[in-house]
């Protein structure tokens, strides 16, 4: 089954014992590729946007102590 669940596109499964597991549909063949990997092509590892959100990521998982500490603004 193909749908979006938490705000993104999903695949869910039966696995061999016939539990329910899900995949992002961007893992899969399902959706079309993603156009800034098909036009980097190989040249980026990474794009602007996961940075961004992994950088968001970071910041919130910290302590409070160590925020914001060696950041040049």
């Amino acid at each position: 089954m193909y749908r979006n669940n938490w705000g993104e596109n999903r695949v869910f499964f039966l696995d061999n014992q016939g539990q329910t597991r899900w995949l992002p549909a961007s893992w899969t063949s399902v959706e079309p590729p993603d156009p800034f990997v098909v036009l980097a092509a190989g040249r980026a590892a990474f794009r602007a946007q996961d940075l961004l959100e992994l950088a968001r990521l970071i910041d919130v998982l910290q302590p409070k102590s160590v925020r914001g500490k060696g950041r040049k603004v």
